[in-house]
């Protein structure tokens, strides 16, 4: 009976990955001749895929494929994409930018309004719209958790957006990649705190220790787990076109493990696989031998599972009334408005220009699959209801939405020329 299982499992697996597969790259090429990205299309994707659309078309069909069995394998495999894509974008981004004392200034700046203003303004809509939207739920925490979802920035999705604008080693690229990294490594903070006075068992003490648990990782990593690894390398020749199996083997061994350190630590696994990318940032060989023999099967096979995945877990049907889209337009309104507008001006007090502030606003914007895995974890805690789900991943799509437009508007007057045919 337990092979059989397994051999159902396996066999609805299968059927869920192609088909996720092929939507997402049809979904794809349609996003990128509507001049945006090809995660912006697989989101959508997913959405389609989900309760929204194929599950309110063909609910029998849809239960079938996506709920007749367990759903664990396809969340493991996007998680370990998503940790493999975050060591890659560490690998593309060129830090030595941040050594100029006005790009310094700009990125502490921009990651303090970046936080700072739309926290405020979430938590100002949560305390407005707590008696309405979220009846029965601790107000402090509620506001708390708005504040939070409204300061993210995804990284993950705004690092590949990057690679497709060619600005993985353009200072704003670097300004905006550090500033949001920044951010999300705050924002999981507050929202280990905001768990923690959800559960009324907030602590200072677990915190400190949360905080200095993520500095030590981090020291270690710069001052032990580098050099060691610059040593390593020394015994596995490569070139720009050649990663031998063993330094592939070695490298998947380190990136899970930091994963799962910085998991233990309350900060999520992803983070792990950026800072060892970031470690291995200037070893160009290896970067360019990665990107030849392993970017083509996270793109194509582990990250369309995890945009479109996602998707599957959001019902716009949830949202009943014209009173919630009301709700609705002014959460996203105030997103965009504390995000941007609040990086903006931080970006101009730096010293950078107007065009240079808009375009790293514009990126600080993006929130995507960030925001869905803080608004889960936000349901999961029972700290929002089903309609706020909703409110808050369609923020998190339309801001995203914003992101290639503006970049495609604004990039030229900065000085970048946006590259062509990248990413297909």
């Amino acid at each position: 009976m337990k092979a059989q299982g397994a051999e159902t499992l396996l066999c609805f697996t299968l059927l869920q990955i192609g088909l996720i597969i092929v939507a997402a790259r049809v979904a794809g090429h349609a996003a990128r001749r509507l001049g945006q990205p090809r995660a912006v299309g697989e989101i959508v994707a997913g959405l389609m895929l989900g309760p929204s659309l194929f599950g309110a078309v063909a609910p029998d069909a849809f239960r079938w494929l996506f709920r007749s069995v367990d759903a664990a394998p396809l969340t493991i495999m996007s998680q370990v994409g998503l940790i493999l894509l975050m060591f890659q974008v560490g690998l593309e981004f060129d830090f030595s930018h941040l050594g100029e004392r006005r790009n310094r200034r700009a990125m502490v700046l921009v990651t303090l309004a970046g936080i700072a203003v739309p926290f405020a303004l979430g938590l100002g809509f949560g305390w407005a719209s707590a008696p309405v939207l979220a009846p029965g739920i601790p107000p402090l925490a509620y506001s708390l958790l708005i504040g939070v979802a409204l300061s993210i920035t995804a990284v993950p999705i705004l690092g590949r957006i990057m690679i497709e604008f060619g600005l993985t080693r353009h200072r704003l690229g670097v300004i905006t990649i550090a500033a949001a990294a920044v951010s999300d490594a705050v924002g999981w903070v507050l929202l280990a705190l905001v768990a923690a006075v959800a559960a009324s068992r907030f602590s200072w003490t677990a915190t400190a220790i949360q905080i200095g648990g993520l500095l030590a990782y981090l020291l270690a990593s710069w001052f032990v787990l580098r050099p060691v690894l610059r040593r390593v390398l020394r015994w596995f020749p490569h070139g720009p076109d050649s990663l031998p199996q063993d330094l592939l083997a070695l490298l998947l061994v380190v990136v899970f493990g930091s994963a799962l350190l910085t998991s233990q630590l309350g900060i999520f696994a992803i983070f792990g696989g950026f800072t060892v990318g970031v470690l291995l940032h200037d070893r160009h060989d290896l970067v360019s031998a990665w990107k030849h023999q392993v970017e083509n099967l996270i793109m194509v096979f582990f990250l369309p599972i995890f945009f479109t995945y996602t998707g599957l877990r959001t019902d716009i049907g949830s949202l009943a009334s014209a009173e919630l889209w009301v709700w609705c337009g002014l959460l996203i309104g105030l997103a965009v408005l504390g995000k941007f507008g609040g990086c903006y001006l931080a970006a101009r007090w730096a010293g950078l220009s107007a065009a240079e502030s808009r375009n790293i606003a514009i990126m600080m914007n993006t929130r995507a699959l960030m925001e869905l895995i803080v608004v889960n974890l936000g349901y999961d805690l029972g700290l929002i209801t089903r309609p706020v789900f909703t409110m808050l991943v369609l923020m998190a799509v339309a801001s995203t939405l914003m992101t290639a437009p503006g970049l495609r508007l604004w990039l030229p007057a900065a000085g970048h020329r946006i590259p062509g045919g990248r990413g297909a």
